[in-house]
């Protein structure tokens, strides 16, 4: 497997990013785009003649939240630092954010503020694998779904018999450490993996963006998102369009190389004792064809002898 799937650090900071991060660019960029997402019938105004875009006027978000022009031009030009929880309650009901864009607005804002998201700084340690063992030995519980651990960036950090012959093309040989987001845009694999390329995609890096928002300086964010932007149009895109999402629960189809199309239900679950880690499950409905196939895979994945996903 090529190390491009594979946690690694750029030698380098990536222009295309170092720019993109910086908070006042990323509020500003953030609130336009919502803006321009918003037209002047949903917000229920009159759309009145002579109209050159099709979003809302800074003047009309400002009415709709209650603030002076001056201060929301203010606040789109990047000067979020200082807004109280009050304004920019109004200014995310005013552009109809969803909770996740409307949580992203408040992480942008503590980060301006400097104030960790999570009330303590990130660990430097991220990234590398989970040390706790009972934390594997649950991976290893759960036998019928496939259950992995990733962190912020995307890496597959952990899991269990029966998900590491589902991400087998993925892990691959190498015995690193693979990393989602690398493996959506740069292995052409993963367009027969995933059928819904495209909604992946944008999922992962809706995510991504998301996660971003939470530590707009967090360097190894920085050099992941520059490596992707540089070597993948699609990602940065999507990167641009600052969309944001969670994970959460759904479906998912899959084909998979060894059992073929998969329609799996996920779930996503935060790990209170590792709060830059998630859990992921992803479980069959009993008795279709996908829950005979995933039987079927960790039948395969008892008969092989699988390598860990992380030495």
């Amino acid at each position: 497997m090529r190390d491009v799937y594979c946690e690694g650090t750029p030698s380098r900071r990536h222009p295309t990013y170092a720019v993109g991060m910086d908070n006042r660019a990323e509020v500003r960029e953030f609130l336009m785009s919502r803006r321009a997402k918003l037209t002047p019938d949903q917000a229920g105004l009159p759309a009145g003649p002579n109209r050159r875009v099709a979003g809302l006027r800074r003047t009309e978000v400002a009415v709709l939240a209650g603030v002076s022009v001056e201060y929301y031009s203010k606040l789109e030009r990047g000067s979020i630092a200082g807004a109280s929880a009050a304004v920019l309650d109004a200014i995310g009901t005013a552009l109809q954010l969803d909770d996740t864009e409307r949580a992203h607005l408040f992480d942008l804002a503590r980060a301006a503020d400097g104030i960790p998201t999570s009330g303590r700084p990130r660990r430097r340690t991220a990234r590398q694998s989970p040390a706790r063992p009972s934390l594997e030995w649950t991976l290893e519980a759960i036998t019928g779904g496939i259950a992995i651990v990733r962190n912020q960036y995307q890496d597959l950090l952990a899991a269990n018999a029966l998900g590491r012959a589902f991400y087998s093309p993925l892990i691959g040989e190498g015995g690193r450490t693979p990393n989602l987001l690398r493996f959506q845009f740069l292995d052409p694999a993963s367009r027969e993996f995933y059928p819904d390329w495209e909604r992946f995609a944008e999922m992962c890096v809706a995510i991504t963006r998301a996660e971003a928002g939470r530590n707009p300086h967090d360097r190894a964010m920085q050099d992941l998102v520059g490596e992707l932007s540089t070597q993948s149009e699609t990602f940065r895109r999507l990167w641009g369009a600052h969309d944001v999402r969670t994970h959460g629960a759904g479906t998912k189809r899959f084909t998979h190389p060894v059992v073929g199309e998969l329609t799996l239900a996920y779930e996503e679950f935060a790990l209170t004792g590792e709060p830059d880690l998630v859990m992921l499950v992803y479980t069959a409905e009993p008795g279709s064809p996908s829950a005979d196939r995933l039987a079927l895979l960790a039948s395969w994945a008892a008969s092989s002898t699988r390598s860990d996903i992380v030495p």
